[in-house]
């Protein structure tokens, strides 16, 4: 039997009993939600697909954030319709089913339209990877369309009729997001918190709420909406929405409000370089390229960028992008001395290098993408060497990798074995002149746990990274939005040099003091902004905030007017105010 109208809180009313008694919603509205909650097959997939394709326009470099409003209304009208199967538990599992494959769609559609940039890997060296391009562009949003599918199903599972499973979809999306960014190695890259990451005010929430709180509170606010199409009064269909626009400007002014009018202070005595050399990903890791990449290194560095620059003598720290070199620094004297003269007294460089180790007998040669502490004198510090490698980019996972090395592939990143992770747990990065540093390799960054982990609170974070192999699409553009949160949520500032973009210095409020654009060769020159003089929020209680809001979008999806009384029925299962049966 299907049911006109959707979402009711006493049921369903027949569309003439609806506008006699004054309480229909708009007739066109009503009519589209309910065509939508009635869509079924390989329809209901393909519209799944394109919404939450349409999501992902609110992702970096776009930030459309009222793409996600129609993205996730017409995720809640799907689930509306996604009941079915006889008898009480086969009907919890059919119905779930079909919500998770809802789901999946949508998180593919979602995952295309915003990772789809992951190609131009696969063409920097066509002859090795192009065949695997179709794996890539969309065998990775179909495996990360499961945790979106998860979320459908969760979500359907506290579902009621009217304002509950708003708070039901934010719940299930919630945790599926959270596992997405810590299952498997993790994967938080365009999780749905960072449509509200992106504009200055509303990313201070993340000083309180982290990403995963800001996914919860942007779900929240964009499925509101979806209330205007059913309710059984005027006030059911409108507060909802209206709630969602005012916690939307709340979340504005909070952030308006904590935003101070001047710029931050800086740390007294340290003026950095960023160099941004634009090497072609394609030349990069060729050796016979050693001695004209390092001379391009050191001509940009000691350049002068206004008349009254003096080069390297008016710096103090001077920072070069990851994998700098397509050689072992650390083993090669003569490239030292080079960048030590080049330094002269009182300065410092930090770069990224890969480096070796010396095995242990019988053990073959280990190596690390690392951040290294050059001095004037030649020496090299203590390194961080990297902990979160990239799977398939800088090794292969064990159970894959004797089957794809059999077919003679191996990872992007051409190191004899691939990378080894660094130790565990997060140290800091010890470098004269600075205060204690946070170092971050690439895609470290987007991982809000991991960017600070324990010990001394640092006084800055350092991000250094090669998005070369992404070209000028959104995917640099994508990684230093995530970056960029990631200051906001510790209260620190976050220093960023990348290969070819986007190199910046940002302020622990998220404001950008200084930046190069994707493409650009050149160098920044920019004092380094203080710290927050407390640990914020975020930074002190971590995701405590996250699970606490979760466990209260479950509680209110389940005692919702509608949830109530389902739960109280008995016999056969009611299932009150969806699509269809």
């Amino acid at each position: 039997m299907n049911r006109p109208l959707t979402g009711l809180r006493g049921g369903a009313l027949s569309a003439g009993e609806a506008v006699r008694t004054g309480m229909a919603p708009p007739a066109r509205l009503a009519a589209l939600a309910h065509r939508v909650a009635l869509t079924s097959g390989w329809r209901r997939l393909a519209l799944a697909w394109l919404a939450g394709a349409a999501g992902a326009l609110a992702m970096p470099p776009f930030g459309l954030l009222p793409a996600l409003v129609p993205a996730l209304v017409a995720a809640v009208w799907l689930l509306d319709g996604a009941a079915s199967g006889t008898g009480r538990w086969r009907r919890h599992l059919a119905t779930a089913w079909t919500a998770g494959a809802i789901g999946w769609a949508w998180g593919f559609g979602y995952g295309v339209a915003g990772l789809w940039w992951l190609g131009a890997a696969f063409l920097v060296e066509a002859d090795r990877f192009a065949v695997l391009m179709p794996f890539g562009v969309l065998g990775l949003p179909a495996v990360l369309g499961l945790f979106f599918g998860l979320g459908f199903a969760l979500a359907r599972l506290l579902w009621s009729p009217g304002w509950g499973r708003i708070f039901a979809l934010a719940a299930g999306l919630a945790v599926s997001e959270w596992l997405r960014g810590h299952l498997f190695t993790g994967f938080p890259w365009n999780t749905l918190g960072m449509a509200l990451g992106q504009q200055l005010w509303l990313m201070q929430g993340a000083a309180w709420l982290g990403l995963y709180g800001l996914t919860l509170a942007a779900v929240l606010m964009a499925a509101a909406p979806a209330t205007l199409a059913t309710g059984r009064s005027p006030g059911e269909r409108r507060w909802p929405a209206l709630l969602a626009l005012a916690g939307l400007a709340l979340l504005a002014g909070l952030g308006a409000w904590r935003i101070p009018a001047g710029p931050m202070p800086e740390v007294a005595g340290v003026r950095l370089r960023l160099v941004q050399p634009a090497v072609p990903q394609d030349a990069r890791f060729n050796p016979r390229n050693r001695d004209g990449i390092l001379q391009h290194y050191l001509g940009l560095s000691d350049s002068a960028t206004s008349p009254q620059s003096n080069g390297l003598v008016d710096v103090t720290h001077l920072i070069w992008p990851e994998s700098a070199f397509p050689f072992l620094i650390q083993r090669d004297p003569k490239a030292l001395a080079q960048i030590a003269a080049a330094l002269g007294p009182g300065r410092y460089l930090i770069t990224g290098a890969a480096r070796a180790d010396e095995p242990l007998p019988g053990e073959r040669l280990r190596f690390y993408n690392s951040v290294m502490v050059i001095g004037a004198d030649g020496t090299v510090g203590a390194p961080y060497d990297k902990r979160h490698l990239v799977p398939f980019g800088e090794y292969l996972p064990a159970p894959v990798d004797r089957i794809l090395r059999t077919l003679g592939l191996s990872q992007f990143v051409a190191v004899p074995g691939g990378f080894t992770a660094g130790e565990e747990g997060r140290r800091r990065l010890a470098v004269p002149g600075l205060p204690p540093v946070a170092p971050s390799i690439c895609y470290e960054v987007i991982f809000p746990d991991e960017v600070v982990g324990e010990g001394e609170r640092p006084g800055l974070i350092l991000n250094l990274t090669n998005d070369g192999w992404f070209g000028n699409t959104p995917g640099p553009r994508q990684h230093f939005a995530q970056a960029r949160l990631r200051a906001v949520e510790e209260g620190l500032p976050l220093v960023r040099s990348a290969n070819t973009g986007i190199s910046a210095v940002v302020d622990p409020y998220g404001r950008v003091t200084g930046s190069l654009p994707v493409g650009a060769e050149g160098v920044l020159d920019r004092r380094l902004p203080r710290s927050l003089g407390e640990a914020t929020v975020y930074a002190r209680f971590g995701d405590l905030f996250f699970v606490s809001l979760t466990l209260g979008s479950i509680l209110l999806a389940m005692w919702a007017p509608g949830g109530r009384r389902r739960r109280r029925a008995s016999g056969a299962e009611v299932e009150e105010g969806t699509g269809s049966d």
